[in-house]
Order: C-alpha cells, then sequence, then structure tokens
C-alpha cells in the first residue's frame, strides 16, 4: 500500500512551507524512520522523517512553497514494488563509484594550485550521512569535507552549507561553481557580480516582526554596566562542582535569567502586554531567550522560570540549543514569552539597542565583558564591565520603573547571592 508523505502542521497560524531540501533521490530505497525532508516555515525549521520502508517517489523539487497538508512524495512498498523496477534501482552503494569519479580523474577539469586532488581526503565522498546531491557538489569541486561547517540536523552537511563555503573561501577554488536554484547572478556594466537570493520564511517573518513592532511601540531604551568580577568568582569556583553534580556547565544566561525574575516581580508593568484598552499583567514569568541560527534569530521560551534553579535554566537552554541544532525546534517552544533575553555578547557586541518582541513590554540586552578601569572606593581599578541595556514600551513603562528595574539587574547580577535571598 503506497504512503503518502504529507507536511505536517506545526501551528494554527502557520498556513504554508517551503521544501528546504530532500535528503533522499528519486527512486532511492528508504528505511522508517530515516530522515526524508526539512521544511522551513515563518517560525521553525522542521525535519520529516519516513513513517515506513520502501522506494522514494519524490513529488514536489526542493526549493518550492507548499500547504500544510500537501503531499509531497510517495513511498512504495518493496513487497508492491516490481522486480524489474527494483532492479533497475540499485542499492546506494553501488552508486558511489558514478559520484567518485570527478575526484580521482582531476584531469579532465582545470586543476586549481591552491587545492590540489591530493589534498582531499578520499573519504569526502564516502560519508552516507551526506545527502547524495551534497556527495556529488563535494566530489566535483574536490573539497574537504571536514572544513565545512553543517547547518542540517544532527550537525549535517547541507548543498547550502557547500556553497556558502565556496563563496566565503578564499582565491584557488575552482571557479566552476553553480549558484543555487533560488539565487540570480547578475552582472552590471562594470562585470561586478550581483547574487539575489529569495529571502527565507524565517527571514520575511522576522523582517515583519521587527517592523511591527517599531511602527507599533513607543519603544525607548535606557543603559548601564554590570561588574562582573563577584559573578564570575562564584562560576569559577563552583563550575567544577556545578557540572558533576547537574552534569552542566554554569553559564551566565542563568545569572541574568534569575536577576530579571526577581526584577520582574518588583516592576510587574514590564512583564504585561497591552491589549486594546486593557492592561494585561502576569503573576508568572515566562523568559525568551533569543538564539542565532543560521536561518535567522528564533527564541525559544524558558517556561515557569521563577520556580527554576539555576541548574533547570542551564539545561533548558541546551535543550532548545539542541533541538534547534537538530531542526526539532517546535511552535509550541516559542509562544507565549513575557518577557526576553538577549546576549550579543557572545558576537562581540560592546553595546546595542535590542528591538521589542512583540506584544511583550521588555527586552534585556546583555553584551560582551570586558575589562576598563572604573572607580571603587575611590581608587581606579580594573574589572570585567559589561553593558546591558533594556528596551521598553513607553506606553506602558515608565521611565522610572525601567531604570529601577535594570538597577535591580544589576544589583541581583553584582551580587548574586542576593538571588538566593531575593532580597
Amino acid at each position: 500500500m503506497t504512503l503518502y508523505i504529507t507536511i505536517p502542521s506545526v501551528g494554527e497560524s502557520v498556513q504554508e512551507a517551503v521544501l528546504a531540501e530532500w535528503f533522499k533521490k528519486d527512486g532511492d530505497r528508504v528505511e522508517k524512520d530515516e530522515p526524508l525532508l526539512v521544511i522551513e516555515t515563518d517560525k521553525v525549521t522542521l525535519e520529516v522523517v519516513a513513517e515506513a520502508g520502501g522506494v522514494l517517489k519524490i513529488l514536489v523539487k526542493e526549493g518550492e512553497t507548499v500547504t500544510i497538508g500537501a503531499t509531497v512524495g510517495e513511498i512504495e512498498p518493496l513487497k508492491d514494488v516490481p522486480q524489474t523496477q527494483t532492479a533497475a534501482a540499485p542499492p546506494e552503494k553501488t552508486k558511489e563509484p558514478e559520484i567518485e569519479k570527478p575526484a580521482p580523474a582531476p584531469e579532465k577539469t582545470e586543476p586549481s594550485p591552491a587545492v590540489p586532488a591530493s589534498d582531499v581526503p578520499e573519504t569526502d565522498t564516502h560519508d552516507m550521512s551526506l545527502a547524495p546531491s551534497v556527495r556529488r557538489l563535494i566530489a566535483e569541486k574536490r573539497l574537504d569535507a571536514a572544513k565545512i561547517q553543517g547547518t542540517g540536523p544532527g550537525g549535517r552537511i547541507s548543498k547550502g552549507d557547500v556553497l556558502l563555503y565556496l563563496e566565503q573561501a578564499p582565491a584557488g577554488i575552482p571557479e566552476s561553481v553553480s549558484s543555487p536554484a533560488t539565487e540570480t547572478v547578475c552582472l552590471t556594466e562594470d562585470s561586478e557580480e550581483v547574487v539575489r537570493k529569495r529571502m527565507s520564511p524565517i527571514r520575511k517573518r522576522i523582517a515583519e516582526r521587527l517592523l511591527e513592532s517599531k511602527q507599533h511601540t513607543a519603544m525607548l531604551t535606557t543603559f548601564n554596566e554590570i561588574d562582573m568580577q563577584q559573578a564570575m568568582t562564584m562560576r569559577t569556583q563552583y563550575k567544577d562542582a556545578f557540572f558533576k553534580k547537574h552534569d552542566v556547565s554554569l553559564g551566565f544566561m542563568s545569572f541574568f535569567i534569575k536577576a530579571c525574575v526577581e526584577a520582574l516581580k518588583e516592576i510587574p508593568e514590564i512583564n504585561a502586554f497591552i491589549e486594546g484598552d486593557d492592561l494585561v499583567y502576569h503573576n508568572y514569568q515566562h523568559i525568551g531567550v533569543a538564539i542565532g541560527t543560521e536561518r535567522g534569530l528564533v527564541v525559544p521560551v524558558i517556561r515557569h522560570a521563577e520556580k527554576m534553579s539555576f541548574a533547570r535554566i542551564e539545561k533548558a537552554i541546551v535543550d532548545y540549543v539542541k533541538k534547534i541544532k537538530d531542526k526539532k525546534l517546535e511552535l509550541a517552544d516559542l509562544e507565549g514569552g513575557t518577557f526576553t533575553v538577549s546576549n550579543g555578547g557572545v558576537y562581540g557586541s560592546l553595546l546595542s539597542t535590542p528591538i521589542l518582541n512583540t506584544p511583550q513590554s521588555g527586552i534585556l540586552g546583555m553584551h560582551k565583558i570586558e575589562k576598563r578601569p572604573v572607580v571603587v572606593e575611590d581608587e581606579i581599578v580594573v574589572r570585567p564591565m559589561m553593558y546591558v541595556a533594556l528596551s521598553y514600551d513607553h506606553r506602558i513603562v515608565d521611565g522610572k520603573g525601567a531604570v529601577t528595574f535594570l538597577k535591580r539587574v544589576k544589583e541581583f547580577v553584582e551580587n548574586p547571592e542576593r538571588i538566593m535571598l531575593e532580597v
């Protein structure tokens, strides 16, 4: 009995998705629970697996937009496939020699001095965890797969990763690199190359939300700086024991989330929404954590952070990072946040103005820790300092409340023991 491959529902608000990539070719044999394709919506990227084994028939090509519930392929059970058909579709192992041909015969292609064929490990085209199209492209361009960073499920290298590597590689990479189907290469009169790419659903949604936030909120930002000396000392002192007991590393994000939870209790309007003519206050703290991905920024939500320990917060963040990497983040993971924390410091940002994640009324921006001279008890000393920024909706939050909130976060992080005592 033929099994139909359909686009799964990822939430009531999502009506369509882009079929980003097939991991198999038309006619390939697939096993149950084997990854088949990746879909990308305006909120999440999701991997779809085979519900049964058989022979794959692809009905919709990569890059096409499909509606939720649409059929994009079929799996024909092996017992229903005629013997001649199965014979014509040999096992995937027998396809390897065809893929390998360009690699051992570089004389057919103009060799590149910077990337000689002898420098490419033979295992590049034998890694069966890669999609056939990816193995073929790596072989054709004589690349070392170990040097390419994968952004697919489980760190798998996708065709886009290979093309990105080729675009960013120094001179010497073969020039016969073809652009993906979603790109248009134009040449100006001065022969300057221009690459036009279609915006992904996630990137379009991010653009819409940011523009909506700027147009429909009275956003204002206040700044402060935090002496990280005490928090860094505590982290260094207890990180080994913390990891041994909880099997997770102690990071600074848990310090800031715990500090925000306590400050939100004191300044509840920063944890509130505006709905029409009403102010909706929340007696709980669902903290969104902004995480950057290759396809854009996502903000999974740590629910009831007020009830969590440092260890539970750190584990929740690690779990979300893993789900994002494996493309298993669900729409429910992104909903319900009442406040957001964003750490631009991991990218080296010294100071920035975060944009509100509507309908939330506040977002805290963390930045890089940098040693600076500061005055402590009338003496100039060198301390590890971090600038922090609070963007808030001035329609609901007054300046006094915003400044008080940020001062309370500063006090809690500079004196972590206060978080434990809640004073």
